[in-house]
């Protein structure tokens, strides 16, 4: 058997935000976890090839990027491709979800990856091929890797599998039925479910529902009542004043700031800048205005488009923050706006 792994740019030491816009290449060795990847499944299967890509340039340039990645696939001899492990970075698992399913829709061949359950990518393409819950930061790499390849192997020598729960991989909708040995009639295993409930021990249903969080799209907002609101600025850009008062985290953020732009048209570079660890601060330092775009809602207030601007912009970090931090911090920032008499914001990122 042999494997193909995909990585991007920093895993595989070529460099940081300054190579995310690197286009794919191909190696023709294993690289940075590939030969993680190379030693968990030693005596199974070899890992020849290591495809690098910038996280930026897949995302910016998808269709173009997996193009090429194919193109280098194409008359290869591969039987198993991996791609990650993307743990939070959520770029990184928005990619290695792409490739994946492009690799397994061209060529047939089974798809890996590993991301925590905060990544984009695991809602993305958890129905499109198996991806493995895997830890918040690089140093569950040997981990997440081993998981991949304890399962594999089960499924090289056709060892009977597991549920998705039992693997360690998320669910990905399939449904399969398992008989029950000894046979228990549906009408016992019901009455003892509904039992177990009533007395509150624990028990596992036979037909799992997933929860989804959803939330209302908002109300259209007509011209004309615009006119006459004030409009809140937010980013989850990390745009802060210099020194970073409130010591918001770079990432996996648990706070957020506000701060006054009551008596300004703009944000000035070198009086604001960004901490956000996740995209390259260069653009975002040189004119704040970028990623919270205060000059150009000055500019839409003079013209009428807008009653005005609110008073403080509102600022944290997304990389690698929770969805429960997340909605926790969202939900502090909406309540200070409502109590204010704001009901409308611009909601800025990168």
């Amino acid at each position: 058997m042999k494997a193909i792994v995909y990585i991007n740019q920093f895993f595989a030491g070529i460099g940081g935000e300054e190579q995310a816009l690197m286009e794919p290449k191909i190696f023709d060795k294993p690289i940075g976890p590939a030969v993680a990847f190379k030693q968990a499944l030693s005596g199974v299967a070899e890992v020849t090839h290591t495809i690098v890509c910038g996280d930026n340039y897949i995302g910016t340039n998808t269709e173009d990027a997996l193009a090429k990645i194919l193109k280098f696939l194409d008359g290869k001899e591969f039987d198993l491709f991996f791609a990650g492990p993307a743990f939070r970075a959520g770029r990184y698992g928005v990619a290695c979800g792409h490739v994946c399913k492009a690799v397994n829709g061209r060529f047939n061949t089974p798809a890996f990856t590993s991301m925590n359950e905060e990544n984009p990518g695991v809602a993305m393409f958890c129905k499109d091929m198996y991806i493995f819950k895997g830890g918040a930061s690089a140093t569950a790499m040997k981990k997440d890797v081993a998981a991949i390849a304890a399962f594999v192997k089960k499924m090289l020598v056709k060892q009977e599998l597991g549920t998705a729960e039992q693997e360690g991989y998320f669910g990905r909708g399939i449904r399969q039925e398992i008989w029950a040995q000894p046979p228990v009639p549906a009408a016992d295993r019901v009455i003892d479910l509904l039992l177990k409930k009533i007395n509150g021990q624990p028990y596992l249903t036979e037909l799992p529902i997933p929860e989804t969080d959803r939330v209302p799209i908002a109300q259209e907002i007509a011209p004309e009542q615009l006119a006459k609101m004030t409009v809140a600025l937010i980013t989850s850009g990390g745009i802060v004043p210099v020194g970073n008062p409130d010591r918001i985290q770079s990432a996996s953020a648990t706070k957020w700031g506000k701060y006054d732009v009551s008596e300004m048209d703009r944000l000035a570079g070198g009086e604001f800048f960004t901490i956000h660890a996740g995209y390259d601060p260069a653009a975002g330092n040189e004119d704040p205005n970028r990623i919270v775009p205060l000059d150009v809602m000055r500019e839409y207030e003079k013209e009428g488009k807008i009653g005005g601007v609110y008073k403080y912009f509102y600022s944290t970090v997304g990389t690698g923050t929770t969805q429960a931090e997340a909605a926790r911090m969202g939900r502090e920032i909406a309540e200070e706006l409502k109590n204010d008499g704001i009901s409308a914001a611009i909601l800025t990122s990168t």
